[in-house]
């Protein structure tokens, strides 16, 4: 009798440890459930602009999907990082989303110089198809020697100039002045071609050295002039769409790699949907933008004819031919098919 009980009390606990065992758990990566965690995205604009529309539209998403398992953190307008240690930071997991302009990486990869290929494209939607595509799937993913992955173009759209100097409508107007932008050598050679000096200077701190002369002018998105209230601290605006400033969401493979097939689920969706938002909302947001500008009057605006911007191309177009070598032939047919050229 006591062989028989002890017997079926071993059996019994075999059966609980066995059904306890196989209960798994929600918050490791081998898990079948959502995992707990948070995820920090951080960025360098302001809160009105397509890149905050999009990474507000992640946030909900993958909040409300997970039931609160998930928490996402956005800190824009450079509150955590800026543009001279985000990507440092991802590299180091210490934020798992952000959305440069992609002229930053073409320190890495100089194939990232195609947002600045002077009036390549016309629109966001020849930009997105480039992107979309597998030559700019492939650029996205040649950083992954670092750990980081791009995984969605954001579009922020057509760059234009401001300066405190002079109308600018002909490139002869540019001779002397110093631009800031974003980096990158398609950049320095464009304002060197046109007779003007650049200097690279963080987003961030834009405002200040406008204000404080340090640069005459700098090129961007209305969305951008507006947010950020250039048209303050500058006196001229030519509506000119030469380059582009685009995004990209990128993450850091560690991370991406630790989540299980639920979450990865959720947060992939969560990203599908910001850019879905953030690409909506980019033409929209910069032409309500334009016309806040307009409405403000604190800039003489040029808007140039198709004869102006034929000159201003006409002068960029050895750019093509000196970067052909670096950039790839590859690279330039690819975007041209996407531009429909």
């Amino acid at each position: 009798m006591k062989k028989v009980t002890l017997s079926l009390l071993l059996l019994f606990s075999l059966i609980v440890l066995t059904a306890c065992g196989g209960s798994g758990g929600s918050s490791g990566a081998g898990g079948d459930g959502v995992q707990e965690m948070t995820i920090k995205f951080s960025h360098v604009v302001a809160e009105n602009t397509p890149k905050h529309q999009g990474a507000l539209a992640m946030k909900e998403y993958i909040e409300r999907e997970s039931d609160g398992a998930i928490t996402v953190e956005i800190y824009p307008n450079s509150s955590l990082f800026g543009d001279q240690d985000e990507y440092q930071n991802l590299v180091s997991n210490n934020v798992q989303f952000i959305a440069p302009d992609l002229t930053k990486f073409v320190g890495n990869n100089p194939q990232f110089n195609v947002p600045a290929l002077p009036f390549m494209f016309e629109n966001d939607d020849e930009a997105i198809a480039f992107w979309d595509g597998e030559k700019g799937q492939e650029i996205l993913g040649s950083l992954k020697d670092d750990g980081v992955v791009g995984l969605s173009m954001w579009p922020n759209g057509g760059k234009h100039l401001t300066n405190n100097k002079r109308a600018i409508d002909s490139p002869d107007d540019l001779e002397g002045l110093k631009f800031r932008t974003q980096g990158g050598q398609v950049l320095e050679a464009i304002y060197s071609e046109l007779g003007a000096g650049s200097e690279s200077i963080p987003f961030g701190e834009l405002y200040t050295a406008l204000d404080q002369g340090v640069v005459d002018g700098q090129e961007n998105t209305f969305s951008n002039i507006e947010s950020r209230k250039f048209d303050e601290v500058q006196t001229h605006m030519t509506v000119m769409n030469h380059t582009r400033v685009d995004y990209a969401v990128f993450t850091n493979t560690e991370f991406w790699d630790s989540m299980n097939a639920a979450t990865k689920e959720i947060v992939q969706a969560g990203l599908d949907e910001g850019t879905k938002v953030a690409r909506e909302e980019a033409k929209t947001l910069n032409e309500k933008a334009y016309e806040t500008i307009k409405e403000r009057g604190l800039v003489e605006i040029v808007e140039l004819t198709p004869e102006q911007i034929e000159e201003f191309r006409a002068a960029l177009e050895p750019i093509y031919a000196e970067f052909e070598e670096e950039i790839g032939t590859d690279v330039y047919e690819a975007a041209r098919e996407a531009a429909g050229q």
